[in-house]
């Protein structure tokens, strides 16, 4: 299938025990071949401190998890934690990805596909 027609349609997040519990749904089924990425941007409201969330799939096969902050820091973390199937990815992040981020921060989600940005700024319906 068509990475055209992976279009992120529904993004949550929620918070259970020390994890992040992120759910992307996508119009269509993850792209049989190429790269696909689909993840969170939170970040303070001055936008002064930003972490991306991503989850990377090759082939239609997961193969990075993956926080990098934009103070320089990447933490990459056990694919164990991201389950799929057919059009939805759920991606079980350590909850301190998004600890210390002040109240009415921001998160949006995005895909990317062949290595470009798809989408950006999806909303993402938060239940912290």
């Amino acid at each position: 299938m068509s990475s055209h027609n992976a279009l992120l349609k529904h993004v949550s997040i929620a918070a259970k025990e020390s994890t992040l519990v992120a759910k992307f749904d996508i119009d269509g089924n993850i792209p049989g071949s190429g790269p696909y990425v689909v993840g969170l941007v939170a970040a303070t409201p001055d936008h002064s401190h930003q972490r991306r969330m991503g989850i990377e799939f090759i082939n239609g096969e997961a193969v990075s998890f993956y926080c990098f902050s934009h103070d320089g820091t990447e933490e990459n973390f056990d694919l164990s934690g991201v389950e799929h199937s057919g059009n939805t990815i759920t991606g079980h992040f350590p909850l301190s990805t998004v600890l210390g981020l002040e109240k009415g921060h921001l998160m949006t989600a995005f895909s990317e596909a062949e290595g470009r940005e798809y989408q950006a700024n999806v909303p993402v319906d938060e239940a912290l």
